[in-house]
C-alpha cells in the first residue's frame, strides 16, 4: 500500500534546499560583484557554463556538488566557506571545566590546562597553571621573540627568565622573555594558581 505524501510535507521538505539555493544565489551575486566580475569572468574561472551562473543567482537552478565545487574554486574558497550562512554556528566557543582534552600537562607536582582552543591558528595561548608545594614549571627556550605574561590567582611564586628573577604573591604581574629557558616555581606552603599568556611574535 502506497501512502500519498501530503501538499505540506512536501513544502517542508524542500524548504531546505530553498533555504540553500537562496543563500548560494545571494552569495555568488555578492562574491562576483566585491570582485568586479562579469557573468562572463566568474564562468570563464569556473568552467561554468554563463546560464548555469545566472540561473544560480536568480535561485531558478539547483546546481550539483560538483558545480557548487567549481564555483568556490573560483573564489578561491573551499565548498563550506561558500555555503557557510553567518549566524547559522555559535560565535562562542566553550571549554568545559572537566574536558581532559585540554589538560596540556598532569602530574602530582602541576597541572596546566589551556584555555584556548586547540585547533585555532594562533599567536596567542593561554593557561591555568596549578603548582602544589615544591612544585615547578620549568621550560626550555620557545621560538625566538616570545614573551609570557602572568598573574598570580593564589599563592607565592617565584618567575625565572634566563639569570633574571622575581617572587610574585596573589594580584602579582609579571612579563618576561620566553625566548630563553624558563621557570615558574611555587615557593609556599600552598597550592599556587597562576594564569599564562604566551604571545609568539
Amino acid at each position: 500500500m502506497t501512502t500519498k505524501r501530503k501538499p505540506s510535507e512536501k513544502k517542508t521538505a524542500s524548504a531546505p534546499t530553498e533555504a540553500i539555493n537562496r543563500h548560494l544565489g545571494a552569495r555568488v551575486k555578492q562574491l562576483r560583484s566585491g570582485r568586479g566580475w562579469s557573468l562572463e569572468g566568474l564562468a570563464n574561472a569556473s568552467g561554468v557554463s554563463r546560464s548555469m551562473l545566472s540561473q544560480i543567482e536568480r535561485e531558478q537552478a539547483n546546481p550539483t556538488l560538483a558545480v557548487t565545487l567549481r564555483i568556490a574554486q573560483a573564489f578561491g574558497m573551499t565548498l563550506g566557506e561558500l555555503l557557510e550562512v553567518p549566524g547559522a554556528s555559535s560565535a562562542v566557543t566553550v571549554i568545559r571545566a572537566n574536558d581532559h582534552a585540554f589538560h596540556y600537562r598532569s602530574d602530582k607536582f602541576s597541572r596546566v590546562r589551556t584555555l584556548s582552543p586547540l585547533n585555532l591558528e594562533k599567536d596567542v595561548e593561554f593557561y591555568e597553571v596549578q603548582l602544589q608545594p615544591g612544585g615547578a614549571l620549568r621550560s626550555s627556550a620557545h621560538f625566538e621573540g616570545t614573551r609570557e605574561f602572568l598573574t598570580v590567582q593564589k599563592g607565592q611564586v617565584r618567575v625565572e627568565s634566563a639569570t633574571d628573577a622575581e617572587e610574585l604573591g596573589p594580584g602579582d604581574s609579571a612579563t618576561y622573555r620566553a625566548d630563553v629557558p624558563h621557570a615558574i616555581i611555587n615557593l609556599g606552603k600552598g597550592e599556587a594558581l597562576v594564569f599564562l599568556v604566551d604571545i609568539y611574535r
